[in-house]
């Protein structure tokens, strides 16, 4: 009884142990997205500047610099320059898209080119992860010199969905191991005392559960603690059949490994230590399992 109880221990330890290992994930993984969108970020700020780089470029302009970066609101960003410049829409469309396809928080976008005095929309075109929702009209008309403004507006619904997940991918796990734990803690259902040890008297020997002896013409005969199980089951249900996997499962559960040969070999060892008393046996059900055979 004593090594299930160490048994049991050491399988609340462990899935306690899952338990913690789960919740650290969980910060870690708050920790590590929350670092990963900010190098994300940095690094889109990179390709913005890049675009206004290549716009630049394509204009024919090798010299003058593209500004800073500005944040103008949530996920939306504005290039500015340092000089007038014409561009093609063709040729911005086709820019963008291939810078932006570098960036992993880039799903759906909308670029808008703004003049500088008045903030109206030169030209403007949407971007869209699925492609069959993507706005391009006008292409092929270059735009006359002027001083412009690329605003690039991001849709966060990606990165909503990506810390979503994980989250709650995190807390699934959390919860399976916290459900594994509350049912290995919870008490199993405890049979009768009567059932649990004593002396049992099957025919001619008398079987001592609780000091695992068997006392057979007056002589004693010591069992190891499997032996002890498996002829216990056996005396709560003499000469009735019993399933071989009710035994497998019952001797062994706690231990967690079953090996098919171990049960006969106890079986063995148990019928050697019977053959004093002529009358019980324990019989082979061919197709079922065992019986303790008690002679009248």
């Amino acid at each position: 009884m004593s090594d299930r109880l160490h048994l049991r221990s050491g399988k609340r330890k462990y899935l306690f142990g899952l338990m913690l290992l789960s919740f650290v994930s969980i910060v870690c993984v708050a920790f590590s997205m929350k670092r990963n969108d900010d190098f994300d970020v940095a690094r889109r700020e990179v390709l913005l500047r890049k675009i206004g780089h290549e716009l630049l470029l394509q204009s024919g302009d090798s010299t003058s610099r593209v500004l800073p970066v500005k944040t103008i609101g949530a996920h939306e960003y504005r290039i500015s320059f340092e000089h007038a410049f014409t561009f093609y829409p063709d040729s911005l469309v086709n820019i963008t898209q291939r810078l932006l396809a570098k960036d992993p928080l880039a799903g759906d976008y909308v670029v808008n080119i703004l003049n500088c005095g008045n903030a109206t929309v030169a030209y403007g075109f949407a971007i869209s992860a699925s492609k069959k929702d993507d706005i391009v009209a006008c292409q092929g008309r270059k735009q006359p010199t002027a001083c412009y403004m690329v605003d690039i507006k991001f849709k966060p619904a990606n990165v909503n969905i990506v810390k979503k997940v994980s989250f709650w991918g995190s807390l699934s796990v959390l919860a399976f191991a916290g459900v594994i734990f509350l049912r290995s803690a919870r008490p199993r259902r405890v049979p009768p005392a009567s059932q649990q040890i004593g002396v049992f008297n099957l025919g001619s020997i008398s079987f001592d559960a609780e000091a695992r002896k068997l006392m057979i013409n007056g002589n004693t005969i010591d069992l190891t603690a499997t032996e002890t199980r498996v002829l216990h089951i056996f005396a709560l249900s003499p000469n009735e059949t019993i399933e071989r996997s009710r035994l497998q499962k019952e001797i062994w559960e706690d231990e967690g490994v079953i090996v098919g040969r171990s049960l006969d070999m106890f079986i063995s060892k148990l019928r050697k230590k019977l053959e004093p008393a002529p009358d019980i046996n324990i019989v082979v059900v061919r197709g079922k399992g065992y019986k303790l055979e008690i002679s009248a």
